[in-house]
């Protein structure tokens, strides 16, 4: 008897933030492929019995070689009949591989159950209280990601109200001047919200002209929301650090 294969989103960060039914999931698991940003502390209410593999992507790594393992890992140890858990940060149907995974188990003949998380794209600014849509500021919103767009692909973003990048710090210097060149105002407002939802939250308040400019210093990984709710937003809570432009 094969087993099930369910594919999890672990939320934006804070280990309290996982859905109820995620829970239910992972503490009946035999094994559990997890990624490189989902807390530890989540990890802590998986069966001391189930095995847990780091299936983590790092910088200057083969994606797609380590995307196969992932593939062959899921495949494998359902045929054996383990309930599997392949546990994704945030929510595995946005900006992940989520959708070739599941592509994957349908080809193999694997059942599988999505069970969503909270997107980093709306849930890290939500914490902070930042709105993505504000009537009469911000009708509607984008999330792309920042590490797999050219120069070309930016201009397609220049007229929306907000847009939320993710993975996008390593390049936020020639991304700042692409959506500039695009039509993005210099001095739109923008913010860079590090490690949202966890103690080591940290937001970075700039422009687009000061990104472009080089002089915003920022750790991954970040939420950016670039658009005129960040000027309308009130600022983090006083529980949080907020930097200068």
């Amino acid at each position: 008897m094969t087993g099930t294969v369910y594919l999890v989103g672990a939320g934006p960060g804070a280990a309290d933030l996982l859905t109820v039914r995620a829970l239910r999931i992972l503490r009946r698991a035999d094994v559990v492929l997890v990624d490189r940003l989902v807390p530890a502390a989540v990890l802590e209410v998986v069966p001391p019995t189930a095995e847990v593999v780091d299936v983590g992507k790092v910088a200057g790594g083969d994606h797609d070689e380590t995307q196969r393992w992932i593939h062959e890992l899921m495949v494998t140890h359902a045929a054996k009949g383990a309930t599997v858990v392949r546990l994704q940060g945030g929510d595995p149907m946005v900006l992940g591989r989520g959708g070739e995974e599941l592509d994957h188990l349908r080809a193999a003949g694997v059942a599988f159950e999505v069970v969503p998380g909270v997107s980093s794209a709306v849930g890290v600014p939500a914490a902070v209280g930042l709105a993505l849509t504000l009537r009469n500021v911000a009708s509607g919103f984008a999330v792309v990601a920042g590490e797999a767009l050219s120069e070309s692909d930016w201009a397609r973003y220049a007229a929306v109200d907000t847009l939320v990048v993710l993975m996008g710090v390593r390049r936020r210097v020639e991304t700042a001047c692409h959506l500039v060149a695009a039509g993005r105002r210099r001095d739109e407002p923008v913010v860079f919200i590090e490690r949202g939802t966890t103690p080591a939250e940290r937001c970075v308040v700039a422009t687009l002209a000061g990104v472009a400019a080089g002089a915003v210093a920022v750790t991954a990984p970040a939420v950016w929301v670039i658009g005129d709710v960040v000027a309308a937003w009130g600022g983090a809570p006083l529980s949080r650090v907020q930097a200068g432009r």
